[in-house]
């Protein structure tokens, strides 16, 4: 199959990106689901009541949600190295590649990707919204680390 220049390969559009969002949200709670029990079976063996709980906004629970962060980070930057999509994106042939529209990125630019989106989503997803106004239909991740979401053509 030849490559395609970027300008006729569309980039993905916000309502296939969320789809994909919400496909990838499955995966990544069964794996924090795997963190928090090795968090609380710690935090049992190390001397506390089998029924208390790790106090919320304490350390723990802070370095638990780095945990949680950089296991969805890992998950993401794995799946984009390997062939550009996530589970969530295949369904939907959702692809992401260097700013050229053909080549992969380089993990500089996936690691920024993740970065920039996960600052998107806190701020509700803004960065996302964002490919709505933008003239090529890009977000602020796609934007800041030189890659773009394309939708690949039915096979």
């Amino acid at each position: 199959m030849a490559s395609t220049p970027a300008s006729s390969r569309p980039s993905a559009l916000i309502g296939w990106r969320v789809l994909a969002l919400v496909y990838d949200m499955w995966p990544v709670i069964a794996m924090w689901m795997v963190a928090s029990l090795v968090f609380t079976v710690g935090f049992t063996m190390s001397g506390h009541a089998s029924r208390e709980n790790i106090a919320p906004f304490s350390a723990l629970q802070w370095v638990l949600w780095l945990v949680c962060w950089l296991i969805t980070g890992a998950y993401a930057l794995l799946s984009w190295r390997r062939g550009g999509q996530t589970l969530g994106m295949r369904p939907w042939r959702l692809k992401v590649v260097a700013d050229d529209g053909v080549s992969a990125p380089v993990l500089r630019a996936l690691v920024i990707r993740f970065a920039v989106g996960s600052v998107s989503l806190l701020l509700g997803g803004l960065g996302f919204w964002w490919a709505w106004v933008d003239r090529e239909r890009l977000t602020w991740h796609d934007r800041a680390s030189g890659t773009r979401m394309v939708r690949l053509a039915r096979r």
